[in-house]
């Protein structure tokens, strides 16, 4: 039984940031995060392209608009929504993610979640390169990995169709 595994290599692939201003000293390192991530596992710096929108909320729509180009192995989605006093926490934070993951099944590009929902700045903080890490990072880590799966997937697709191409009866004796 074969089994497809991917691995973090950004070697040879192109990607995008897809990062949103608000909270923008969170976002900011987890945007910084993901692309010291993809250069550090192969990525070429300049085939890295990192997109601002204004809020969480739209990330989805740029997302559509990046995968639309059909120029990326795979595209990181980072933000920061923290829970406030009234109910536009979760309105924003389960919208965006869902037309993120929306977006990544509609063009059949991995699309890595770093976007962060969280209580308090202080968690969000700890998450953009504080105690517990840079989620901007592991998302980028998500990003090739799936890349690299979505690659081996489509080798393997084409390696069957050249096999049973070449073991074809075209019916004629």
């Amino acid at each position: 039984m074969p089994e497809f595994v991917g691995t973090p290599n950004g070697s040879g692939r192109r990607f995008a940031v897809v990062a949103s201003r608000f909270n923008e000293t969170v976002t900011r390192a987890l945007a910084e995060g993901a692309v010291d991530a993809l250069t550090r596992h192969g990525a070429a710096f300049d085939d890295v392209d990192v997109v601002w929108v204004p809020g969480a909320w739209e990330l989805p729509a740029a997302m559509r608009k990046v995968l639309s180009s059909d120029r990326y192995a795979a595209v990181v989605a980072v933000g920061a929504v923290v829970r406030g006093e009234t109910p536009h926490f979760d309105y924003v934070a389960g919208e965006a993610a869902r037309g993120l993951a929306d977006a990544s099944a509609e063009y059949d590009v991995p699309v890595a979640l770093g976007l962060l929902t969280t209580d308090t700045m202080e968690q969000a903080e700890a998450r953009a390169g504080g105690a517990h890490g840079n989620k901007g990072w592991d998302a980028a880590m998500a990003a090739m990995e799936m890349a690299d799966l979505f690659d081996r997937l489509a080798a393997a697709d084409e390696a069957s169709d050249e096999l049973e191409g070449a073991g074809a009866d075209d019916g004629e004796d």
